[in-house]
């Protein structure tokens, strides 16, 4: 039995942890909220069939289309999906009917789970930078351009300015993260950038912390430190305190990088966190944005 959505919006969910997600803090307009953590909610309960519990790599797939369905069905008018799924489904319809989101940036994050789910499943990495890039354009980008459109700030300059800073979100999570990913199957150094850098297959399934895995990571490091900072003008686009949110969103991933560095770049070996010492300083270069 399917129930209908709800005719008002319900309160919003509590906001918890999505490392490619603005939370929806006091910082955002208060008309806001509610669809935001609506998007919230919907891209972490995505996540959580994609990555969480003991389902097998098909459940997962079949899961993750059955919530597609629900998904398309949220954008009719009187719409119906499944009663699990109701408290997601039921704020999000109203967020989309509301705000007019634009519908395609939530089915590219449902690819980006399924081809995480396949990932694993075959553990296969990537080719070369060209196919992360676009799982970071599925993964992480539809996240900013979703903000921004609630926001009212959708001309073409400003949304690549912000696939910059959501790419380069997407990959400091990934140089911050190979001692917990290559474990669990998931190998986002591409095969090409090893090959460049000499980096043996066999080292890195071990998490070996070898000269050459340094020197690569430390190239991804500079990378994805330029590509934040191009996109760090966004800042003076977005208007209100939702701006500096975004001054923090930036200065926390910036930060990040400075504690990669720090370790001289061995996270095979071990993951960089911030701690509460972190945010003097994140909101000191916050303000000289």
């Amino acid at each position: 039995m399917q129930h209908p959505a709800p005719a008002s919006p319900p309160a919003p969910v509590s906001i918890q942890h999505y490392e490619n997600f603005p939370v929806a803090s006091f910082l955002c307009p208060a008309h806001l909220r509610a669809p935001i953590a609506a998007i919230y909610h919907f891209a972490r309960t995505a996540d959580d069939i994609a990555d969480e519990g003991d389902a097998t790599p098909q459940q997962r797939l079949d899961e993750l289309q059955a919530y597609r369905q629900d998904l398309i069905a949220t954008c009719d008018q009187n719409p119906t999906f499944s009663p699990r799924w109701a408290p997601v489904f039921g704020p999000l319809h109203h967020a989309i009917q509301t705000h007019q989101l634009p519908v395609p940036a939530l089915h590219d994050l449902l690819d980006a789970f399924e081809q995480d789910v396949e990932k694993t499943r075959d553990r296969a990495g990537y080719a070369n930078q060209a196919e992360l890039l676009d799982y970071c354009r599925r993964s992480a980008n539809p996240v900013g351009r979703l903000l921004l459109h609630l926001y009212g700030v959708t001309d073409a300059h400003a949304l690549l300015l912000s696939d910059d800073i959501c790419t380069a979100l997407q990959l400091i999570n990934f140089w911050q993260d190979p001692s917990v990913d290559i474990p669990r199957g998931r190998y986002y150094l591409t095969q090409e950038d090893c090959a460049r850098f000499g980096v043996l297959q066999p080292d890195m399934l071990a998490c070996r912390q070898t000269a050459s895995a340094t020197n690569l990571i430390a190239a991804c490091v500079d990378s994805a430190r330029a590509r934040m900072k191009n996109g760090a003008a966004l800042v003076h686009r977005v208007p209100g305190r939702a701006g500096w949110e975004l001054r923090l969103v930036v200065q926390g991933g910036l930060r990040i990088l400075d504690k990669i560095e720090a370790l001289q770049f061995a996270t095979l070996v071990q993951r960089p966190t911030l701690k509460w010492w972190d945010a003097p300083v994140m909101l000191w270069r916050a303000l000289w944005m």
